[in-house]
């Protein structure tokens, strides 16, 4: 079982915020259940521990959650004992098995688990213990990779933001959605790192409060202006014409470019076109999944009623009532009015566009 320890987490560079980090052979997770309330990291020691940990939300985001799991693979992999290839390699694949079947939507999941695969099975040929050395060393490398990513997006996202613009956002794509910078919040980052007055408006996101515990969290340990409100008040902002542009993450896109994020977006989306407000999905290449046709395919993640019927462990609903509980919901490409990645910001029409830039190799 994974156990807590102390808050005082930060990283090389002295970042206020760092959710994930790979110390002493094991991973250090910034346990996002607690927030804003207690700023505490769980330590997982194990596959097990990771998994559970991605199932509790403890580490939640796509970008996130993927490089978790391939830390996971990391510790499935050390705990094998023994120089046989052959029977190392399936005990890899069942590690991967369990991560896998953790939370569905999140495509980046699959994504770093399929990357770690490939790294084990490309190098059947060496021993295992060199293996297990490449396996920590491509997470390594993933998690590196994240906080660039985020940066380049910032880079090409806040080229659509004006000074003085209010950015309306949705559940938490910042930081404790990734390895550090963040998607969403990365491109309000790098506009308010350019010395542009942008300020924020978060949806509380019901039922879960992921804008309410930690994105509101976030932009006040970051200094970036927020002001927190309902998920039912987003309209009312737009027609009065508070908000400048909506951007939000995503935890799988689809051929077509419909999106799958947090439950509430496609509202948020479809109120943004009938205000004439600019949509924007803001998320990594490694969040596209081609194969799909479209949102239609994608699956969506049905969670516990508990997290309808109760705030903080306090009942709120009368007892026996039906629940249902989606996490995510799909929103059709017509209401994006771009999609911005680490290669650069895509427009309709997406089919063609979003498989020209996934082709494309990546500077």
């Amino acid at each position: 079982m994974y156990r807590r320890m102390g808050e005082d987490n930060k990283d090389k560079e002295g970042a206020t915020i760092r959710p994930i980090e790979w110390k002493n052979d094991r991973l250090c997770l910034l346990d996002q259940t607690l927030l804003p309330h207690e700023k505490k990291y769980v330590e997982c020691y194990t596959y097990s521990d990771v998994a559970r940990a991605i199932k509790d939300m403890i580490v939640r985001g796509a970008p996130a959650i993927g490089v978790s799991a391939a830390y996971g693979v990391v510790l499935g992999a050390a705990e094998y004992k023994g120089d046989d290839v052959e029977g190392f390699l399936k005990h890899v694949e069942a590690v991967a098995h369990v991560l896998k079947n953790t939370r569905p939507t999140a495509v980046n999941l699959f994504w770093a688990i399929e990357r770690m695969l490939k790294v084990a099975f490309d190098n059947k040929q060496r021993s295992v213990d060199d293996i297990k050395d490449m396996l920590l060393k491509e997470a390594d490398k993933m998690a590196q990779e994240d906080v660039e990513t985020n940066r380049r997006i910032g880079h090409f996202g806040q080229q659509l933001l004006k000074d003085g613009d209010v950015v309306l956002t949705h559940c938490n794509a910042g930081a404790l959605a990734t390895v550090g910078y963040g998607t969403a919040l990365g491109v309000i980052r790098a506009a308010h790192e350019a010395g542009k007055n942008i300020s924020v408006y978060a949806d509380e996101t019901r039922p879960y409060l992921q804008g309410a515990r930690l994105t509101a969290w976030e932009l006040m340990e970051e200094g970036i202006p927020v002001t927190l409100i309902t998920d039912s008040m987003a309209g009312y902002f737009m027609k009065k014409g508070v908000i400048s542009a909506i951007i939000v993450g995503a935890d799988r896109i689809a051929a077509n470019g419909d999106v799958a994020n947090k439950i509430g977006t496609y509202t948020l989306a479809v109120l943004a076109k009938e205000n004439k407000v600019p949509f924007y999905v803001a998320a990594p290449v490694s969040t596209f999944d081609l194969s799909l046709e479209s949102g239609e395919d994608i699956p969506i993640e049905e969670r516990d009623e508990r997290e309808v019927t109760h705030i903080g462990g306090i009942r709120i609903a009368p007892h026996g009532v039906k629940v249902a509980n989606p996490a995510f919901d799909v929103t059709p490409n017509e209401y994006v009015t771009a999609i911005i990645t680490d290669r650069g910001i895509v427009y309709p029409p997406y089919k063609q566009n979003l498989e020209k830039l996934v082709n494309k190799n990546p500077k």
